[in-house]
């Protein structure tokens, strides 16, 4: 292990920047006392023990990202570089942008072209799908001076700004306008996203193509907070496109691309947790445009005991219409394992699913590995479970349609089993 000599970057003060590996051994540092308080208080983020009086060796455990430490001398700027590239990560977290533990003290990071294009087509996507039934529109109380009735007269304004005179009249109503915070996020997204450098032609047509249906909503004021939204049954087909608005916007300074080094909020993913909703989101939303029905990520709605107490938490279980009566109950079952290796308990954890949820096959999916089936006998019949991998190694736009195929996969066992 080599002793790492740093340069101390300049976060608005001077910062000791500190870069791990997630997975990889033990590295050598050089610290103060102060940096070393600040860095024993992050057992959740790394492990660290002592060579001599100055220098520690320090590891990752299982959080990527980059997050400010401490203050004056024991301020650290710690980054865990993750093991897959980072369009992949942000693929990923465009998906599940809830499983990301965000930090408003700002670190330094180094503009790179390359982090936004994946976000850029997942939000295109959800946007899409989002505008499908037309443009948000809401009621909105509007103050105006027309020549005509419309809505109600405002008698006081108008007997004190024009006594005796009939036109123009003082008026308020309710203008039915696209004009909502909704739309405010969606076109500063989009038109943020237009400025990154090296985008797919196709991709930056779609973004022009959705800025012009976001004709009459007004552009946020430069430095103006993210508007304020709140979900109801009224926006609930723009949900997944304004989590991944606030998301482009929040990563909007990483994009300067003039080689300085910039301040960003602090981001932290923990890898497992963030696989595992990916794959559920994911593979559940291909599922429902290939077969319809309700995909339930996480799903808390069983239980192992008549007691309700050992609740079950499959990753997804995807409901479709039963041929019998139309109602929607369970039909697939899906378990990601951000492992390197399969383990006998996986196939005992889908067992107890299958079981439990009346299934004859279930799907574990891995990281990396080998893909397979095993048969378990379950009284006088037998349940099939499938195991599958998705390689986050692959380019972004490979693993996007690895999803679809894995989708048609499990459809077709599935049917299969049928």
């Amino acid at each position: 292990m080599n002793l790492r000599h740093l340069q101390p970057a300049h976060c608005g003060d001077t910062a000791l920047r500190v870069r791990l590996a997630e997975g990889s051994d033990w590295t050598r540092w050089e610290l103060t006392q102060a940096q070393v308080t600040t860095l024993a208080a992050q057992r959740k983020l790394l492990s660290m023990h002592p060579v001599d009086a100055t220098r520690w060796q320090l590891k990752a455990k299982d959080r990527v990202g980059s997050v400010r430490l401490g203050t004056g001398e024991g301020a650290v700027q710690l980054t865990i570089t993750p093991k897959v590239p980072v369009d992949r990560l942000l693929h990923l977290v465009a998906y599940a942008p809830d499983r990301v533990e965000y930090d408003s003290r700002p670190v330094t990071a180094e503009p790179r072209p390359d982090l936004l294009p994946a976000l850029a087509h997942a939000f295109v996507s959800a946007a899409e799908r989002a505008l499908q039934r037309g443009v948000l529109h809401d009621y909105r109380e509007t103050y105006d001076t027309l020549p005509v009735v419309r809505g109600r007269i405002r008698y006081a304004d108008q007997i004190r700004r024009r006594p005796g005179v009939p036109v123009p009249l003082d008026v308020v109503y309710d203008d039915h306008t696209p004009d909502t915070p909704e739309n405010h996020l969606l076109l500063a997204a989009a038109r943020r996203l237009l400025r990154v450098p090296g985008l797919d032609p196709s991709l930056r047509s779609a973004l022009q193509r959705l800025t012009g249906r976001l004709d009459g909503v007004r552009l946020l004021p430069v430095g103006a907070p993210a508007p304020h939204w709140t979900l109801g049954r009224r926006n609930a087909r723009y949900a997944h496109a304004l989590v991944l608005a606030e998301l482009v916007l929040r990563g909007a300074s990483y994009e300067l691309g003039d080689g300085r080094h910039i301040a960003v909020d602090g981001m932290l993913v923990i890898m497992w947790q963030l696989f595992e909703a990916y794959l559920a989101r994911a593979v559940g939303e291909a599922l429902r445009h290939r077969v319809g029905g309700r995909p339930e990520s996480q799903d808390r709605n069983f239980s192992l005991d008549t007691a309700g107490k050992h609740v079950l938490k499959p990753d997804l279980v995807h409901y479709l219409p039963s041929p019998h009566d139309g109602v929607l109950r369970q039909a697939i079952v899906l378990d990601a394992k951000f492992k390197t290796r399969q383990e006998r308990d996986d196939l005992y954890q889908m067992t107890a699913y299958c079981v439990r949820l009346g299934l004859a096959e279930g799907h574990l999916v891995y990281a990396s590995g080998s893909p397979g089936t095993v048969d378990v006998p379950v009284g006088d019949g037998r349940l099939r479970i499938w195991r599958h991998v998705v390689d986050l190694a692959r380019p972004w736009r490979a693993l996007a349609a690895d999803i679809e195929a894995l989708a048609e996969a499990i459809d077709s066992a599935r049917t299969h089993a049928t």
